[in-house]
């Protein structure tokens, strides 16, 4: 499976998505992620290992606890592809002859030179923001 391929995959669960719009806010110990949800804490565990194996998190060990952070590198890779086909679906990829470019939208990405950072603040308790 690809990178692309596992980012993709680890983004359509909700409860992931869930744990990175936290993660978007700072990092997070295991526990406080586990919290909003009425799962248990080894379906979290399980959550956050095919996070980290798609790359769109860190986890550090301090002391007892392990630490989450967000990794916007996958991300990134995967606005450039979606990127590609955005400008399609809009016409702006057509040539003049009006046919779609032949590169693939992956053959010109310098994934070296890729870095995303997002911040994200809401007015509203945890709670509330995984409600929505």
């Amino acid at each position: 499976m690809s990178p692309l391929d596992r980012t993709f995959a680890a983004l359509a669960d909700p409860t992931r998505r869930a744990i990175l719009a936290r993660l978007a806010r700072g990092e997070a110990a295991v526990g406080e992620l586990a919290e909003p949800f009425e799962i248990s804490l080894p379906a979290i565990s399980r959550h956050l290992r095919v996070l980290d194996a798609a790359a769109l998190i860190t986890r550090e060990r301090h002391g007892q606890h392990r630490l989450c952070r967000l990794d916007p590198a996958a991300l990134a890779r995967a606005d450039e592809w979606l990127a590609f086909y955005r400008r399609f679906w809009t016409g702006a990829m057509r040539s003049s002859n009006g046919n779609p470019p032949q590169e693939s939208p992956m053959d010109t990405i310098d994934e070296a030179a890729l870095s995303l950072e997002i911040s994200r603040r809401f007015d509203a308790p945890p709670e509330r923001v995984f409600e929505a």
